[in-house]
């Protein structure tokens, strides 16, 4: 047993006195990266939203947007200029100033290609809002010292949503000019204006912040001294730790655990509300899931609603569309695929594989909200498949290689979902079938394809909800007809903490904030 682990429990033992200026947090994976806008996964954002704001935030454990570096915003009358007004006498960690230039700096480095101080970072989970061919802003303006304007390329109703994910950390501009390249690594670490300071991070052990003393919001400032973020891959060693008292915080654990957590008197399962969704994509460079009656096989082969019920735990709904039932924005009529195993294998002879064929199915190899148990889902998709001909390898990699790789065509067949960064059907649909993912993550180049990728670009720019409604509607079935992807699941994440945690509420969106969480 570790040596932190050890004095963890020591500390336990004696009654939680020097515990109580502790909290430590055991999630699946330590961070890629604590450079917000260069990160792809939960766990590195989660992280960094301790240390790094956003202009806009919202309360805790709910989608509604409150202020936050921002103390309110406006649009003009066709919502293509925002204007926000920002929090006065904030000073990021270092002692610098936050001011309208220093956003200005932030969404500049983001913005422009060749800004010297991106550090060679592409900035990925931004494509659609910078540089591509769905870029939304502009140009920033500092208006004056606490009034920064944004110039957007098209109406965005949403835009306050858009900037309050957590991709938009507003980190120190000098900090990241000393060295952008190495900004968010272990050796230089994040500064930004949040209840924690960036203390250390020591590679495959775990990240410690510091409670910050000078914290503008003195509301909202830290009830603990220090924070420690600990990567634990296996929900069941997560739990294990959590038994034991080594960490104070579980997320994501396996559903099946619930029984177990609700009968130990030493712990506290938290149900998260889920705004998320599990699917299984194919990328149609792909041969011969470039077939459509191929990729209907798949969908009819498996039996998705035994794969909800054995590995959610009661948690978990069965998907029909990517937008869940708390979202607007549903097409409301599509039906999930059915079982039908004859019928599938019926549809592969007419494509051609009346004895099937030969392909990969890649699976995460990191426990999410959506997937709690990917390697044993995907063995139970493979078992299926191979029950028409179907002979599906199982392969996964690193989670960010993964993450890399995935929209390249590198994998035919791939398990992953999405926990979206702001609360409106975009972020899921321009994510999955934009005019630029549906292309790269899909390899889709067809016409129904061009026609979905316009639906969606259609309702982003469109300023009427009941007609963005409708466009939405249109594309999800079109998706469902050509079986672009499978919706799996929609999952409520199960979570749970020692008995003498308080005030630890998960964000629906994925990553919470946590300077309100005590330990008693």
């Amino acid at each position: 047993m570790k040596k932190w682990t050890i004095l963890s429990i020591v500390l336990l033992a004696l009654g939680g006195l020097a515990l109580a200026q502790t909290l430590v947090y055991g999630q699946s994976d330590l961070p890629k990266t604590l450079d917000s806008a260069d990160a792809q996964d939960g766990n590195s954002l989660r992280v960094a939203k301790q240390v790094v704001e956003t202009l806009v935030t919202f309360e805790p454990g709910t989608v509604n947007p409150i202020p936050g570096l921002a103390e309110r915003w406006e649009a003009s009358e066709d919502s293509k200029v925002w204007t926000f007004y920002l929090q006065k006498g904030v000073k990021f960690h270092d002692g610098t100033p936050f001011n309208a230039e220093a956003v200005k700096f932030n969404f500049d480095r983001w913005n422009d290609p060749q800004n010297p101080y991106r550090g060679g970072k592409e900035f990925v989970p931004f494509d659609w809002v910078f540089g591509g061919p769905g870029k939304v802003i502009d140009h920033v303006e500092a208006v004056d010292e606490y009034t920064v304007r944004f110039y957007l390329t098209q109406p965005v109703g949403f835009f306050p949503q858009m900037v309050a994910a957590s991709y938009f950390g507003l980190d120190s501009p000098k900090a990241v000019m000393a060295n952008p390249e190495k900004y968010g690594t272990p050796e230089v670490g994040v500064v930004g204006t949040g209840p924690f300071v960036f203390k250390s991070w020591t590679i495959g052990d775990k990240v410690v912040l510091e409670r910050n003393e000078n914290y503008w919001n003195e509301k909202n400032k830290a009830r603990v001294q220090t924070l420690v973020f600990r990567g634990i891959p296996e929900p069941t060693s997560r739990l294990a730790e959590l038994r034991a008292g080594s960490i104070h915080i579980a997320n994501n654990l396996s559903p099946e655990d619930l029984k177990t957590i609700q009968s130990d008197p030493n712990l506290v399962p938290v149900i998260q509300k889920g705004l998320n969704i599990g699917y299984v994509a194919f990328h149609q460079k792909n041969k011969p899931l470039d077939n459509l009656k191929v990729r209907k096989a798949i969908a009819l082969a498996v039996d998705w609603q035994a794969i909800v019920d054995a590995f959610y735990g009661g948690l978990g709904e069965r998907a029909s569309e990517f937008v869940p039932p708390a979202m607007w924005g549903r097409a409301g009529d599509i039906k999930p695929f059915p079982y039908d195993p004859d019928a599938a294998k019926k549809l592969l002879a007419e494509a051609g594989y009346a004895n099937g064929f030969e392909t990969e199915l890649w699976y995460m190899p990191v426990s999410r909200p959506y997937f709690p148990a990917p390697q044993p889902i995907a063995e139970t998709i493979a078992t299926y498949l191979a029950d028409i001909g179907i002979k599906a390898s199982l392969k996964t990699e690193d989670w960010g290689t993964y993450l890399n790789d995935y929209d390249k065509g590198k994998f035919p067949m791939y398990m992953l979902g999405w926990s979206p960064d702001y609360p409106d059907p975009d972020n899921y649909l321009y994510t999955f079938f934009g005019p630029t993912s549906i292309k790269t993550n899909l390899g889709c180049e067809t016409d129904y394809c061009k026609k979905i990728g316009d639906l969606i670009q259609t309702a982003r720019v469109t300023a009427s909800l009941e007609e963005r409604k409708k466009l939405y509607a249109e594309a999800q079935r079109l998706v469902h007809e050509y079986v672009l992807s499978i919706p799996v699941a929609h999952n409520n994440p199960l979570h749970a903490t020692l008995k003498n945690v308080k005030n630890y509420i998960p964000s629906p969106l994925g990553s919470e904030e946590l300077y309100m969480v005590e330990v008693k």
